[in-house]
């Protein structure tokens, strides 16, 4: 099955401003129940979200301005903390298609990547700018181009940077390493049948 090339990610953007958003945050652990991930979008930054009994806190994600953003635009060490897969599956789940960050915990980055979330870094001062101009025209959209690796929204242009394994496989659609090994099923089967402790 063919995976799409992901070559460059648009849409509206929505600035969580902060360091060291960790997974916990991003999705709390005791939504972490789940048999499928079907479902977890709802609880993404639920407790940055909302209050004990259910209504909204103000956040830039309950900003009714902001309901189809599709990329989140972020601080330093983002994803940090424990190493749960429930926390970038809950971000695609709500919706988001790309993140871009100063900087991203290790774990969570691999995560994002083989589900198709470009996690790309801008510097600080690139990632205010566009903060501000997604605040000032919530219509804005955001471009993230994998192929020259700038970032452009509302006029302004910044580059960004990706390991470049990660943006080949994005790019190349070899970004999912189990549906990669699953092209070659006739080929595992095939060296499978050859093995005498295989049976």
């Amino acid at each position: 099955m063919a995976l799409e090339k992901i070559c460059k990610v648009e849409g509206k953007g929505v600035y969580v401003p902060g360091n060291d958003i960790d997974t916990d945050r991003i999705i709390p652990a005791r939504f972490m129940v789940c048999v499928t991930f079907e479902g977890l979008g709802k609880y993404a930054f639920y407790d940055e979200r909302k209050n004990a009994d259910g209504s909204d806190k103000k956040h830039p994600l309950t900003d009714p301005r902001k309901k189809d953003a599709t990329i989140l635009v972020s601080g330093a060490n983002f994803g940090c903390g424990s190493s749960r897969e429930h926390a970038p599956q809950a971000l695609l789940h709500y919706g988001f298609k790309a993140v871009i960050a100063e900087s991203f915990a290790e774990i969570f980055f691999g995560n994002s990547t083989t589900l198709g979330i470009p996690c790309v870094c801008a510097t600080s001062s690139d990632i205010a700018e566009i903060g501000r101009r997604v605040d000032a025209n919530p219509d804005a959209k955001i471009s993230i181009d994998l192929t020259d690796m700038e970032i452009s929204c509302d006029g302004f242009v910044c580059p960004c940077t990706l390991p470049e394994n990660a943006r080949a496989a994005l790019i190349g659609g070899t970004w999912d390493p189990i549906a990669d090994l699953l092209e070659d099923e006739k080929k595992i089967a095939d060296v499978a049948a050859k093995l005498p402790y295989y049976k």
